[in-house]
C-alpha cells in the first residue's frame, strides 16, 4: 500500500530544513520499520511552501499503527531534533493502491 504524505510549512526557510536536514533523516528511520520512500517533492508557492513524500509499507501493514511506532522511537525523535514542530501547518494523508498497469506496485 501506498501513502502520498503532503506536509504544509510555515515559510520557505522552514521547509527547506526540514526537507533537507529533518526529512531526509527520516529515510533510514523509516527502513528500519518497513517503510519504503519512492520519492520527496518540495513545492513553493506564493501561500504554500509544501513537502510532498510517496511512501509504501510493507504488505498486511497498518499504516496508521506503523506511523504510531515510528513517532514513538527514539530515531524519530533523533530526526526531528531542533526542529520546531509549530511550523508544520497541516499534513494530510491518501493511501493509494497501484492499478495493474502501475509502473510503481
Amino acid at each position: 500500500m501506498f501513502q502520498l504524505r503532503i506536509y504544509t510549512l510555515r515559510s520557505p526557510e522552514a521547509l527547506r530544513r526540514y526537507a533537507e536536514l529533518h526529512w531526509a533523516r527520516h529515510l533510514p528511520t523509516f527502513a528500519a520499520f518497513g517503510v519504503t520512500t519512492h520519492g520527496v517533492w518540495t513545492e513553493y508557492g506564493l501561500d504554500a511552501h509544501r513537502l510532498i513524500a510517496l511512501i509504501s509499507y510493507q504488505a498486511g501493514a497498518d499504516p496508521d499503527e506503523v506511523t504510531q511506532r515510528v513517532m514513538a522511537s527514539p530515531q524519530f525523535a533523533a530526526d526531528m531534533d531542533g526542529f520546531d514542530i509549530t511550523d508544520i501547518l497541516d499534513v494530510q494523508t491518501t493511501l493509494l493502491d497501484p492499478t495493474a498497469f502501475s509502473p510503481l506496485r
